[in-house]
């Protein structure tokens, strides 16, 4: 009784002819479910929908009692239906009702039905409904049968994306393909931002589903494969692509996927069934992503990634659809699953509102230049990419860590109200930006901003920030195709000074390695690169680029003040090494018979443990001190600040990491060296308070940050505080939690916290 091989080719080319027919949308579904059943030699076929209540509604049948159509529901994961639904596997029964599923649904009149052939319609690897085969005599249905129900479900899957589907839905439901959606992240950003979706890497839409031949479309599959495979094992033979990046690991998987020969025979075995090349790319992968989504091996997950990656190339190969456009609606949000500060920086700014990652971290190379740039930014929201579509409804709630996709109206309002007050607030800050940061008791605060791209330099007026703590020149190095020349660097250098209008200015020394890869530098495998050969390790070793660097930077005073801060100091050595090139440097500008800066200040930055107890050599030799917080909570915790697992395990401010805090502060008084908090603690206001009740003076924070801070800092009497934490500080575990103390002083102040 199996069909012929025709069969399915035939039944879609039907399938196609009636989709074009000027029906109404009801009648349309009925004469798709009889084309089926004929074609099948069914008795019955029938089509569920799952509702975004969770219950499959039964949308058309040919067989069973017309009656039911749209009365009849099954909850997800009830009956033989609900169960296809639930595990988007295909399902086929020779005695259906001897299932211990099968639920009895009196009013379909499917008493006399035996076997029975079950498959998932399936987008994006999300089951949208059911469709169904029944016979009434016991027979087992065979594989060709399955792959024509499989190959016919694609098409239907496209169907309900269209708006002549939205005419069979009854008003106040809606199907789940597009019920609303919250994502559980980690914020990156505070803020909150309402608009519309933009994919960073949008999916290939495929439109031609039927094939006229099918010899073409293999011909057209085949030559893809090789084309995609070509350049897969081009980029790999790349000069920069060494064996042990994460690049060259991704792409090996991309490899191991395009050379699989089950994946290759799915595909034909698609188009043998009547589809086109695309559209066998999108069946295939719908099939294989709905069964990798529902396994619990991270594994596994890791690898659904990949092979999403490789089925949208593949797409793109067969469709031609290989421009990236970077064109946005007003109020966009971009969404992807991963993406690099170049990516970010090539989008229009003043439209942008927001980015949502999959992954990611907060303290990632895209957060941080989204943080810089002003926008709402959130990492870690699960599965977002293959459940959005460009121009959804979106809100993206930094501060929480949350997104709403497809939002419901009241939530809109919710947030259209939250926006409203931001606004007031923004509105309340920049009348603050004038005045000086003082407590109520006097004590003066300076508040500076970190910057790593000149675009945000200008909002120094907006907030009134005293200068710039912290330039990370390595986000130049990370957006570049190649390392910047001298002169590329002595320009951008150049371009920040200026831009700050007199205001100080203390340029970073690369910060590269560990997290922050350079594609264009070799480096070699780590089983840990946040504690290997990464940023001042690098740069002693590789002295021919740290001499480039700070040449370029002298050059750019240009007769001017210089700051320059050393990173991750771990011995007094390395900062008397970095010391020497600086003054080799400064001689050789001498003997050219350039201008040397006016004032040149070098600073060591405080971020591994080792260097607390080296203090007193660090300190004499030192011009200034700052503290990075980032690293030196995550090195005092032995916890990886981009492992979600852990990284919000230990309170930054608890008594072990204030007491070292505050020790660097006493030291650095000792010594009378100016010190600057520039981690991200100095930019939250609890954290801020506790900063300043150990006795510290400069903060440095991303500029929106600045507002909130000064007000805080405006309305804090500051002397009972220090002399709170100095007592709870001594007391140790004994006295109340520094969090706890803190908050009860802000409300007893009034402090907005």
């Amino acid at each position: 009784m199996a069909i012929a091989i025709s069969g399915p080719r035939v039944l879609l080319k039907q399938l196609r002819e009636t989709m074009a027919e000027p029906l109404a949308s009801q009648a349309r579904l009925d004469k798709i479910v009889s084309l089926i059943a004929d074609n099948m030699h069914a008795d019955v076929c029938s089509f569920y929908v799952l509702r975004d209540d969770g219950a499959l509604e039964l949308f058309a049948t040919r067989g069973l009692a017309a009656t039911a159509v749209h009365m009849t529901t099954l909850r997800l994961g009830e009956g033989l239906v609900g169960l296809i639904a639930a595990q988007a596997e295909p399902l086929s029964l020779d005695n259906a009702p001897a299932h211990p599923a099968f639920a009895y649904r009196p009013e379909t009149g499917e008493d006399p039905f035996q076997a029975f052939l079950g498959v998932p319609v399936l987008r994006a690897g999300q089951t949208l409904g059911v469709l169904v085969v029944q016979n009434r005599d016991s027979h087992a249905y065979g594989e060709d049968e399955i792959e024509a129900m499989l190959t016919t479900a694609t098409l239907l899957a496209e169907m309900m994306s269209t708006s002549d589907f939205d005419a069979l839905i009854k008003p106040g439901q809606d199907i789940d393909l597009r019920r609303p959606r919250q994502f559980a992240g980690n914020g990156f950003t505070d803020g909150v931002a309402l608009g519309k979706v933009v994919l960073h890497d949008p999916r290939v839409v495929v439109t031609n589903f039927v094939a006229e031949d099918t010899e073409v479309e293999l011909k057209r599959l085949s030559d893809a494969l090789d084309r995609m495979r070509v350049s897969i094992d081009q980029m790999l033979s790349h000069g920069d692509m060494q064996s042990f990046s994460d690049h060259r690991e991704i792409l090996e998987s991309y490899r191991m996927f395009a050379n699989d020969r089950g994946w290759v025979d799915r595909l034909t075995e698609a188009i043998n069934n009547g589809l086109t090349a695309e559209a066998a790319v999108e069946r295939v992968q719908n099939d294989t992503r709905a069964r990798m989504m529902r396994s619990t091996d991270p594994y596994i997950k890791d690898r659904l990634h990949d092979l999403d990656d490789l089925a949208n190339r593949l797409l793109r190969v067969l469709t031609g659809d290989g421009a990236t456009k970077k064109d946005l609606p007003e109020n966009a949000i971009l969404v992807a699953r991963n993406m690099g500060p170049a990516d970010l920086l090539e989008y229009d700014r003043t439209r942008l509102r927001a980015v949502v990652l999959e992954e990611g971290a907060a303290i990632s190379h895209v957060a941080i230049v989204a943080k810089s740039l002003g926008l709402v930014a959130v990492g870690q929201a699960e599965n977002i990419v293959s459940m959005s579509e460009t121009g959804d409804d979106i809100i993206v709630d930094g501060q929480q860590g949350t997104v709403y996709l497809r939002p419901t109206p009241d939530m809109i309002q919710v947030y259209v109200d939250k926006v409203r007050l931001g606004a007031k607030r923004r509105a309340h800050y920049l009348e603050l930006k004038d005045k000086p940061a003082i407590t109520r008791d006097g004590h003066e605060i300076t508040l500076l901003h970190n910057s790593g791209i000149v675009a945000d330099l200008p909002m120094l007026q907006d907030t009134g920030a005293s200068g710039v703590g912290l330039f990370r020149t390595e986000l130049q190095f990370m957006i570049a195709s190649r390392l910047p020349r001298l002169k590329e660097q002595v320009e951008l250098y150049s371009e920040a000074i200026r831009l700050t209008e007199g205001k100080p200015i203390v340029f970073r020394l690369l910060d590269i390695g560990g997290d922050k890869v350079i594609p264009y530098l070799r480096y070699e495998a780590e089983e840990n690169p946040a504690m290997g050969f990464r940023s001042l390790r690098l740069a002693l070793d590789r002295q021919g680029l740290l001499r480039i660097q700070i040449r370029a930077l002298l050059q750019a005073a240009n007769g001017g003040p210089m700051k320059i801060l050393v990173p991750m100091v771990t011995d007094a050595w390395e900062f008397r090494q970095t010391r020497l090139v600086v003054n080799k440097e400064l001689e050789r500008m001498k003997h050219a018979g350039q201008t040397v800066p006016s004032k040149l200040e070098l600073g060591a930055m405080i971020e591994v443990p080792s260097l607390l107890w080296e203090l007193d050599q660090v300190l004499p030799e030192a011009d200034f001190v700052s503290i990075g917080s980032n690293d030196l909570v995550m090195f005092l915790t032995a916890a990886d600040r981009g492992n979600k697992r852990v990284a919000k395990s230990y309170d930054p401010i608890a008594l072990p990491r204030l007491r070292a805090l505050k020790h660097i502060v006493d030291m650095a008084r000792r010594y009378n060296v100016p010190l600057t908090m520039c981690g991200e603690l100095a930019g939250r206001t609890v954290e801020a308070l506790a900063l300043l009740s150990i006795g510290m003076t400069n903060l440095s924070m991303s500029p929106p940050s600045i507002g909130p801070i000064k007000e805080m800092i405006l309305g804090t009497e500051l002397t009972p505080i220090r002399n709170s934490i100095s007592a709870a500080l001594l007391e140790g575990a004994h006295g109340p939690g520094i969090r706890e103390l803190l908050l009860d002083w802000a409300g007893r102040q009034g402090l907005v916290i």
